[in-house]
């Protein structure tokens, strides 16, 4: 087969780690399926709520190419597997900043009971109902890229600080001081009662 996309999986998964597959992968191509199949399903979702999931069929099958081509520069030393890929998707995803400024300037327009889950359900789980997820998406598309980039990865990854860090290529300082600062925006834009999520600190 052809060794420039991910290949499809044949036959039984063979046992190991994330990063044990990647570096057996950079001798046996068709290993990597395996990265493949354990972490598609999450890498589309997490891109489907941040650009639809039109847009995330598209950039979830981009990531694992790119995370193929790139398998034989990834450092088992400097992160894990998961951490790697949102890097990835989340520069993926920067390419179409304007589509998702649309995306969530959409979501502010749509009323709350009309909205399928997205946004508003993504950082905003645990804040109040009503109209908080047309202020929550119109709060969103105001923030930096930066800024939203590490406050999406700590709110729908569920990634820690440290694991943000490596996703981005970041100190761990600096994603402490965008998460603040993101939150401090949503908090300023919505208020503190409805921002519960935001005040809640991840684990680092």
């Amino acid at each position: 087969m052809a060794h420039d996309r991910p290949p499809e999986r044949e036959g039984p998964a063979r046992p190991g780690s994330d990063t044990e597959v990647i570096v057996r992968s950079r001798r046996e191509p068709d290993a990597f399926a395996e990265i493949f199949h354990r972490h598609f399903a999450e890498i589309h979702r997490y891109a489907a709520r941040r650009l639809g999931t039109d847009a995330a069929d598209d950039i979830a099958a981009e990531t694992f190419l790119v995370a193929f081509r790139r398998r034989g520069r990834f450092d088992p030393e400097r992160g894990t597997v998961r951490p790697w890929l949102y890097g990835i998707v989340t520069r993926l995803i920067g390419l179409h900043r304007r589509a998702e400024g649309r995306r969530y300037r959409a979501l502010a327009r749509t009323p709350a009971e009309n909205v399928e889950d997205g946004h508003e359900d993504l950082v905003a789980a645990r804040v109040t109902a009503g109209d908080a997820g047309a202020d929550l998406a119109d709060a969103l598309a105001r923030l930096p890229r930066g800024e939203r980039d590490v406050l999406l990865l700590v709110a729908l990854a569920d990634l820690s600080y440290e694991e943000v860090g490596q996703a981005l290529g970041l100190k761990t300082g600096t994603v402490a001081s965008r998460l603040h600062r993101a939150r401090r925006r949503l908090r300023e834009a919505l208020g503190d009662a409805r921002t519960a999520l935001m005040t809640e600190e991840a684990t680092a």
